[in-house]
C-alpha cells in the first residue's frame, strides 16, 4: 500500500487536500470520489515531486500584501452584503483570489468555520495577516450583525493606510535618489580618484592642510580594512533592525522618531488621525470606550502614543472621563482634546473624531506635499559640504604648493 498526497475539491467546490493510503492512483481516485470529492491532482506521498515541492517554496516566500488584503475586505464585505451564504462567500473568494498564500488561509479559515470555530476566531490564528484591529473590528461587526459594514470600514482604514504610505514613499523618492548618488559617487572618488592624488601628495614631503590628512586617513581605511567595514555596517544595520523589533527598542524607536526634525510632525499627525478614526468607528459600532481604547491603543502604530491612550483607558477605568487623562497626557493637542469634550458633552463623539481624523489628513497631505521642498535645503547643505571638503582636501595642497613657488621665485 502507498500513501498518496491528494488535491480535491468537495460537493461544495471547497479545495481540500490531505493523504489517502491506496494500492495505486486509481484506487486512490476511486477512494476520494466514494467520499464525494472531485480529485484535482494526486501525488505519490512518499516520493520526491518537483510540483508539491515548488509550492511549498512558493508558499514561504509569498506575503500577503496591504492590496491582496484591501481587496479581499472589498469582495468579502459584498459579498456579504449582497445575502450570500458563508460558504458561497469563501468559495468565490478562494476562486478569486491569486495569492497562493491567501488561498491556503482562507481555505483553512473556511474550514475552521465549519468546525464550529467563530469567523474572528479564525482569522485570529493568522495574526501575520489579519491584525489585532482587523480580528476586533470583524469580533464586534459579528457581535452586532453588522458584519458587512465592518468590513467596509476596516477596507477604508487600509485604504487610507496605504494611500498615505504611497504618498511619503513618492515624496521621498527625490531625496533618496540624491543621497544614493552622493554615496555611489563618494565611493567612486574614493576607489579610483583619490589614490591616485594621494600618490602625486607623497612625493611632496610638505606637511598636509587638514581636509587632506583627513581624506587619505578615510582613503587608508578604506583601502586597508573596507571588507570589516562593510562587515561592521551590515552586522551594525541588522542589528538596529533586530534591537527595534524588542519591545525595548520599539519604544525608543518610536519615541525618537516623534522627534525627528521634518518627519517627526508627520508621524505625530499621521498616528493622532489614525487614533480618531479607529477610535469614532468603534465608537459608531457601539463598542464599549474601554473596550475600544484597549482596541486602539494596540494599533495606533506608535508606542509612545499606544501608552498615552492606556493612560487615557486607566482613566476612564476610573470614572475620570476621557478628556481629561487626555489632556494630562501632554501628547495630543489642545484641539484635539476640545473637540473630543464637545463630542461627549452633546453625545456626538463620532462625529468629532471623524472631523479631527480629516484635519489631520488634511495636515499629513500639505506636509507630504511639501516634504521634498522641506528636504531641498538639508540636501543641498549636505551635497555642498562634501563637495567643499573634497575640493579642499583635493585641491589646497596644490594651492600651497604654487603659492611656495611664487614666493621662491620672487
Amino acid at each position: 500500500m502507498t500513501v498518496y498526497r491528494y488535491k480535491a475539491r468537495d460537493r461544495s467546490g471547497a479545495l481540500l487536500t490531505g493523504t489517502v493510503e491506496s494500492s495505486g492512483r486509481e484506487a486512490a481516485a476511486l477512494q476520494l470520489d466514494r467520499l464525494g470529492y472531485l480529485p484535482i491532482r494526486i501525488d505519490d506521498a512518499n516520493g520526491f515531486d518537483w510540483r508539491v515541492a515548488l509550492e511549498i517554496v512558493e508558499n514561504f516566500t509569498t506575503r500577503v500584501s496591504s492590496d491582496d488584503l484591501i481587496i479581499l475586505t472589498r469582495q468579502m464585505a459584498t459579498l456579504i452584503d449582497a445575502g450570500l451564504s458563508f460558504v458561497a462567500v469563501f468559495d468565490a473568494l478562494t476562486e478569486q483570489t491569486a495569492n497562493p498564500k491567501l488561498k491556503a488561509i482562507l481555505v483553512q479559515v473556511r474550514q475552521d468555520v465549519e468546525g464550529g470555530t467563530d469567523f474572528s476566531d479564525a482569522l485570529a490564528r493568522h495574526p501575520a495577516v489579519f491584525d489585532h484591529l482587523y480580528v476586533s473590528m470583524v469580533r464586534a461587526g459579528e457581535a452586532a450583525g453588522v458584519l458587512d459594514e465592518m468590513l467596509d470600514r476596516l477596507a477604508t482604514l487600509a485604504e487610507h493606510d496605504a494611500e498615505t504610505r504611497a504618498r511619503i514613499k513618492s515624496a521621498t523618492r527625490y531625496p533618496k535618489i540624491v543621497i544614493t548618488a552622493l554615496v555611489v559617487a563618494f565611493v567612486i572618488l574614493m576607489t579610483f580618484v583619490v589614490p591616485k592624488f594621494m600618490a602625486l601628495y607623497e612625493n611632496l614631503h610638505a606637511t598636509l592642510p587638514l581636509p587632506t590628512r583627513i581624506l587619505i586617513g578615510i582613503n587608508t581605511a578604506v583601502q586597508s580594512f573596507g571588507l570589516v567595514i562593510l562587515i561592521a555596517v551590515i552586522a551594525g544595520a541588522v542589528g538596529f533592525r533586530w534591537y527595534i523589533h524588542t519591545p525595548p527598542g520599539r519604544a525608543w524607536w518610536d519615541r525618537i522618531q516623534l522627534k525627528f526634525p521634518i518627519f517627526g510632525p508627520i508621524f505625530l499627525k499621521s498616528a493622532l488621525s489614525r487614533f480618531a478614526r479607529v477610535f469614532g468607528t468603534l465608537n459608531r459600532c457601539g463598542l464599549p470606550a474601554l473596550q475600544a481604547l484597549d482596541i486602539v491603543s494596540k494599533t495606533v502604530g506608535n508606542v509612545e502614543i499606544s501608552r498615552a491612550i492606556d493612560t487615557i483607558q486607566e482613566g476612564a477605568r476610573q470614572g475620570r472621563g476621557i478628556v481629561q487623562p487626555m489632556k494630562a497626557t501632554k501628547l495630543f493637542p489642545a484641539g484635539i482634546v476640545q473637540m473630543v469634550a464637545i463630542g461627549e458633552e452633546t453625545g456626538q463623539l463620532e462625529a468629532m473624531l471623524t472631523k479631527v481624523s480629516e484635519y489631520y489628513d488634511r495636515e499629513v497631505d500639505y506636509s507630504i506635499r511639501n516634504l521634498s521642498t522641506a528636504l531641498e535645503p538639508l540636501l543641498l547643505t549636505v551635497i555642498g559640504a562634501v563637495i567643499l571638503f573634497l575640493a579642499l582636501a583635493i585641491f589646497m595642497p596644490w594651492w600651497n604648493l604654487v603659492n611656495v613657488y611664487k614666493g621662491g621665485g620672487g
